[in-house]
Formats: C-alpha cells, structure tokens, sequence
C-alpha cells in the first residue's frame, strides 16, 4: 500500500502510515538511542521510568518535550507531567499547567504541536462529573496551555470517553462505554464536519468484540488502526492490536506478537514524531518467571523501587519489530 502524506513527496507503506507528521527537528531525536532496538527497552530508566506507575508517553514534535502520565499504584487516578531534554538527559518532572487535581490522561498532541487532547473527571460548567470526557488545550503564543476546553456532545456522553486521536483530516477516534455498543467498551469515530464533530460512529464488528475495546491510535490517512483492548484471543490481562482499513472496511483485528505483547498488562500505543520507534506501556515485570540467583534484601528492595517492579513502565521499540 503505497502513498503520500501531504506535500512532503515522500512514498510510504502500511507501516510509515503511523507516522504522525509535523515538525520533527532535523537530526538524532533525543528519545533515539543510536542503535537498534528490536526487542521492548524500558525508555529513561531512572528519570522517565522510574520504579513508579508511569505510563502513556506523547512527545512534542521536535521530540524536546515528553508528557506522560504519573499513575497510583492501583491505576485508578492520573495525572499528566511533562519533562524536557536537557543537557543532554530529561528533566525532572513538573505537573503540567492545566493537571493535578482531577484524573487527567490519554494525552495526544497533533502534529503541528498546536493542540493537545487528554480525557479528564473534571467539572463541566461548574457541575462535577464522575465519568471520563475528552478535553483540549491549545498552545499559547509565547508558550504554555490554554484553559482546557471541553468536547460536549455528540463526542461526550454519560458514559467514559478515552484516548482521543485524530486522523489528518480531523476526525477523532477514541475509546467508549456509551449505551448501544457492541461490547462493554468500543472504539469510535466522530468526523470533523464543517468545524464540528459529527455523531461517533462504531467501528463495528471487525475491530470490536464482546470485550472491551479502551485506546486507538489511528494512521493520518485513518487506514492502519492500533489499540488496546482486553479481550479473547489476547496473550495477558491487556494487548495491543492491530487492524487495516480495506475496500471500505475494517479487516479483523490481529493481536500483536511477543515481545510487544506478554501475560501483563499493555496500554497506550504511539508513535515517535520521526515514525520509527513505537512506545507502549507495560506492567510486566522481573517476578514473571524464576530469577537467576536467590536475591539479598538490598537486592530485593532495589528491584522492588526500580523499572520492571510490575507497576507500569514505558517501552520502547523498533516499530519495525511490530510485523505489520
């Protein structure tokens, strides 16, 4: 499947699709290690990756700036931070402008870096809310967030909205559990229509099952859709997968393979601004499978606080290591 992405001229297959376009610096990004990786490597040990929940990464353009989510142990509240690289390593995480207080999540900057969309439990127009809604902020001249602004119905709706991200003509996907879905949780998309989002349509039965469909990330050209989902057929508790948009329709979904995917936890795919790594989160951790040796307390403790703990880390890998 060969294509264009705007007037960059530069030929692309199913896998370059992923690529979400629009101002990478010249040069060897920050998050690329100059070497190949192959198999998942947990990114930034000890300052991005920590030994806490950490989870959810997006990088601004220029790959200078990662926001990402700092989670509870449980995963039940959130809260996005940002760090930038500096000297050569990333700065120690602040709270972003607009997070801190209310469960914030999902973040997904467009491509020029202008917009970012997050889901959050916040109020809307001063009344409190405990389901999931999508947000957006805008950038500022001079930098920094918007006030965040609220994406009202159609998108919203009594149930949870998660994971919003936009193809190249504007239309927002997102995970749902709104009534009269095909399963507890779905995957949508709502068109952008003369500046407004038209009522979400279900992806339908190739990409959604019985099961809980939660985060899609969708190709510019909205024809390679990867997300999370739990479901029958999976290898864990959560897994990525992949399907194609053929022929005016979704192929059924394929479950991506080890490495990628383990007996853990796997959330949040994306994609590097220069398309050519792929990070996700996971809960895998070193208790999988007998250790090598008997650990010392010291030992036990510092893997106990350290990345691959099982509480949530951020992976990164080749994407060409995903097989599409």
């Amino acid at each position: 499947m060969q294509g264009f992405l705007g007037d960059t001229k530069f030929p692309i297959t199913a896998l370059a699709c992923l690529v979400l376009l629009g101002g990478a610096a010249p040069g060897r990004p920050p998050y690329d290690p100059g070497r190949p990786l192959p198999e998942p490597a947990v990114f930034a040990p000890g300052s991005i990756s920590t030994g806490e929940y950490e989870s959810h990464p997006a990088f601004t353009p220029d790959g200078k700036t990662l926001y990402y989510l700092k989670d509870t142990p449980d995963f039940s509240h959130w809260t996005i931070v940002e760090s930038h690289f500096e000297k050569g390593g990333w700065t120690r995480p602040e709270v972003v402008s607009f997070s801190g207080r209310y469960s914030d999540a999902d973040p997904f900057i467009t491509p020029d870096g202008s917009r970012m969309f997050f889901i959050s439990n916040r109020p809307v127009d001063g009344k409190s809310k405990e389901d999931l809604d999508i947000w957006m902020v805008e950038r500022k001249e001079g930098g920094g967030w918007s006030e965040p602004r609220h994406l009202g119905p159609p998108v919203s709706s009594p149930g949870n909205e998660w994971f919003p991200t936009l193809a190249a003509d504007g239309t927002l996907y997102f995970g749902s559990n709104r009534e009269s879905g095909k399963g507890r949780t779905d995957l949508y998309r709502a068109r952008l229509v003369d500046g407004q989002y038209a009522v979400p349509e279900n992806l339908g039965d190739a990409v959604n099952s019985p099961g809980e469909e939660f985060e899609p990330l969708i190709s510019p050209q909205g024809d390679v859709l990867l997300f999370m989902a739990v479901r029958q057929g999976g290898q864990g508790s959560g897994d990525l997968w992949v399907s194609y948009f053929r022929d005016g329709a979704w192929t059924p979904a394929r479950n991506l393979p080890p490495p990628i995917n383990s007996p853990a936890f796997e959330v949040s795919p994306k994609i590097s601004p220069d398309g050519r790594f792929f990070f996700f989160t996971s809960t895998r951790g070193f208790a999988a499978k007998p250790l090598e040796k008997r650990l010392t307390y010291d030992e036990l403790s510092r893997r106990l606080n350290s990345p691959g703990n099982g509480l949530g880390d951020i992976y990164q890998v080749d994407l060409s290591a995903l097989g599409l």
